[in-house]
């Protein structure tokens, strides 16, 4: 009943707020399905606290779906500029590798390593896009195709272990009740929100994804600002190899971030992010990553096996995305306009 009391008036505020917004529809659709889950399946809501902790569906569902709220705050940023980014699932392998090799030496060079590599990743692909010109999906191609290797030398082909209590904390442990993992994706979300909202970053972001011809014969420097998001989607996919590895106490080069990169572009379009560029929605983005997370603890509550779940969640994504479609909305209302008096006469005759 608590659940019940805090979260749908907080559902229906917030489709409140939105209701002219590029964020309503995902936020519809979310609304459905938790409403679904609360109607059919039992036990989705339950929550309860143990040593200080809750415990449930809906936190699993915050913890395992931080990653790809990660991933979707750099690649909102990428897809803005009119790119993409392929390697994120790589980069994520490389950080944990990085980090568990280096766990015996000390927390702050485990941590350090980890994102620092991430940092290198992304200024590689920032450079072959920015400098190079290379079209980002063929320079993120790149490092998706050999990141995977380069986490295997860095593990020798082995899943290494470690169990230093400040890593384990990363992907495992709580504040103020609820996983640590929500305050980092806030924490990064808030920063993102601040850099791209409060400067002009955002509107150089914006400007270059619109028309980044006419963005350069205006004097903005569109090549620096394509490498700095780039950057900031490894810093991004870095920070979620970290939690990932953590959260299985361990470096699995070969599972880690698999498949992640298509959830992050998933998550960013169903915000209402477009693919071509130009304006974008972070907090769109986190709400996609949070639907994709539901909508697989969904299927899997009901007993749907991983191989087939993959139609009903792109069936739900594809529907979300076509009542985002502009032509869709402008076909629907013409179809609920009456029709002309002049077509009504001549219909009746």
């Amino acid at each position: 009943m608590i659940v019940d009391l805090l979260l749908w008036p907080a559902l229906a505020a917030l489709l409140w707020v939105n209701r002219r917004r590029p964020l309503l529809w995902p936020l519809v659709a979310l609304a459905l399905l938790l409403l679904f889950n609360r109607l059919f399946t039992p036990g989705f809501f339950a929550l309860e606290i143990r040593d200080g902790r809750l415990y449930g569906t809906l936190v699993d569902v915050l913890n395992q779906g931080s990653k790809v709220m990660l991933l979707a705050l750099g690649m909102t940023l990428v897809i803005a500029t009119g790119g993409v980014d392929l390697s994120v699932g790589a980069t994520m392998a490389i950080a944990g590798a990085v980090m568990a090799r280096l766990a015996g030496v000390s927390i702050p060079v485990a941590l350090g390593g980890g994102l620092g590599v991430a940092l290198l990743a992304g200024a590689w692909n920032g450079l072959l896009v920015s400098a190079f010109r290379i079209q980002p999906i063929i320079a993120t191609l790149i490092l998706m195709v050999a990141g995977r290797g380069v986490a295997q030398l860095v593990t020798d082909g082995q899943i290494i272990n470690f169990e230093q209590p400040a890593l384990v904390y990363l992907g495992n442990g709580s504040l103020l009740g609820l996983p640590f993992t929500l305050a980092l994706v806030l924490g990064m979300f808030v920063l993102t929100a601040l850099l791209v909202r409060r400067t002009a970053l955002g509107l150089f972001i914006e400007a270059i994804g619109d028309n980044e011809t006419a963005a350069r014969f205006t004097g903005l420097p569109a090549r620096p600002v394509k490498f700095l998001v780039y950057v900031f989607a490894g810093l991004c996919a870095g920070l979620a190899g970290l939690v990932a590895a953590s959260n299985i106490k361990s470096a699995d080069a070969n599972h880690i971030g698999l498949y992640l990169e298509l959830d992050a572009i998933l998550a960013v379009v169903v915000g209402g992010t477009a693919l071509t560029g130009g304006r974008f929605q972070l907090a769109g983005s986190l709400v996609g990553a949070l639907l994709i997370q539901t909508l697989g603890t969904t299927l899997y509550a009901r007993n749907v096996g991983a191989d087939v779940a993959t139609v009903p969640k792109a069936i739900v994504i594809l529907a979300v995305c076509l009542l985002q479609s502009p032509v869709l909305r402008a076909k629907l209302a013409g179809l609920r306009r009456p029709a002309p008096a002049a077509l009504r006469k001549e219909g009746a005759a």
